[in-house]
């Protein structure tokens, strides 16, 4: 299986099967010197964590990181860092059943179609267990990011099925298992997702980043864009159907005299193209949205084929998310980070000699909704 990589100076490399004996990744590229330790995974893991509510998958996973390579002494030595978390609550018995058969709306058939074999325990490599680490290598971004350049990444959940925050509290967002923006909501939201379990259905949701303190000036024209590459990193995430940079699909039915953000001495405007400019980083905010399919183990029946080509009917026992994007916000947060991490480096690579140049426009202070 080709295509477990992703990044160029700052490269990622996952592996691992949601019911093996573990998932892991190794991180190459990481400068030297960058403070890291076990316990820095742990806030970040337990934000994307199953088990932590009653409105996500019951399974609980323990999600200890163990470093084995590329740090002594507490700080990275710039080989790499591999990283590993055993896989301590997997329940493969939950899909004996189904182990023949294809689960409409998920991976199974696509697995079979191109590799003539698929690990049906909960979609073996297609599982979003293999998010984890994605998580965990976006850690060490985020860390970089924020002592090197002074970046900060902010997620949050921005819908839920038809549901739409009323206000925006940044405050609010790591005060409620939803990574919603609006704390009084919290109740509608929990009584939504109760009736929702209830029925055995699933529901949508989208998530949005904003990433503050990013410098003018990275990415790449023409084919490597800094907006194409964060649309690609986020649509590389299970589940993802859509991603808007900026006002993404908004812009359709705007005018152009009101969507240009206006320049002046103290900044932009506005931030219409979400702090991207023809592939290039403004010092704008940067601004994406993720939409999230609706997860398709559900209890429901449904139809489908066997292995033999015979029409069975398909229910998915065992531990599922009514909504995956309810645990998305930090997985988003982590593909940014990682884009970004890459960008920087790939920044420095050719263009470290050119230094600021003016004028240099400030960026807005703070995420918006």
């Amino acid at each position: 299986m080709g295509s477990n990589t992703f990044g160029t100076l700052f490269a990622v490399t996952t592996f691992g099967e949601s019911h093996g004996p573990a998932i892991g990744c190794v991180v190459d590229g990481c400068p030297p010197g960058l403070e890291l330790a076990a316990e820095d995974f742990r806030h970040d893991l337990e934000r994307r964590a199953t088990g932590r509510s009653r409105h996500t998958s019951a399974r609980r996973e323990a999600d200890e990181v163990e470093i084995l390579s590329g740090v002594y002494g507490g700080l990275t030595t710039g080989t790499p860092i591999a990283l590993l978390v055993r896989n301590t609550d997997a329940r493969s018995r939950d899909y004996t059943r189904i182990a023949d058969r294809f689960r409409p709306g998920h991976a199974d058939y696509t697995y079979w179609q191109k590799y003539g074999i698929r690990d049906p325990r909960g979609g073996g490599r297609s599982s979003a267990r293999e998010t984890t680490m994605r998580v965990a290598a976006g850690v060490i971004a985020k860390k970089w990011l924020a002592r090197r350049h002074g970046v900060r990444i902010q997620g949050w959940l921005s819908q839920l099925g038809e549901l739409l925050p009323d206000g925006f509290d940044p405050a609010a967002i790591e005060g409620n298992p939803f990574f919603w923006p609006h704390a009084p909501q919290v109740p509608e939201l929990e009584a939504y997702m109760d009736a929702l379990r209830k029925s055995g259905d699933s529901v949508g949701a989208r998530v949005d980043v904003v990433a503050e303190g990013v410098p003018p000036g990275w990415g790449e024209p023409v084919y490597g864009k800094l907006d194409a590459a964060l649309a690609a990193a986020l649509m590389g995430i299970n589940a993802a159907k859509g991603v808007e940079v900026g006002d993404g699909f908004a812009s359709v039915a705007q005018r152009g005299s009101g969507h240009r953000d206006v320049i002046g001495a103290g900044g932009f405007g506005s931030n219409h193209a979400g702090g991207v400019l023809g592939g290039i980083s403004s010092g704008q905010p940067l601004r994406c949205s993720v939409a999230f399919k609706p997860t398709s183990s559900l209890r429901l029946p449904v139809a489908s084929l066997d292995v033999e080509g015979n029409p069975v009917e398909v229910v998915t026992t065992g531990r599922h998310d009514p909504c995956v994007g309810i645990r998305a916000t930090p997985i988003c947060e982590a593909m940014v980070a990682l884009v970004l991490m890459d960008q920087a480096l790939r920044h420095r690579a050719q263009c470290a000699d050119v230094g600021p140049v003016t004028p240099r426009v400030p960026g807005q202070d703070r995420p918006t909704a």
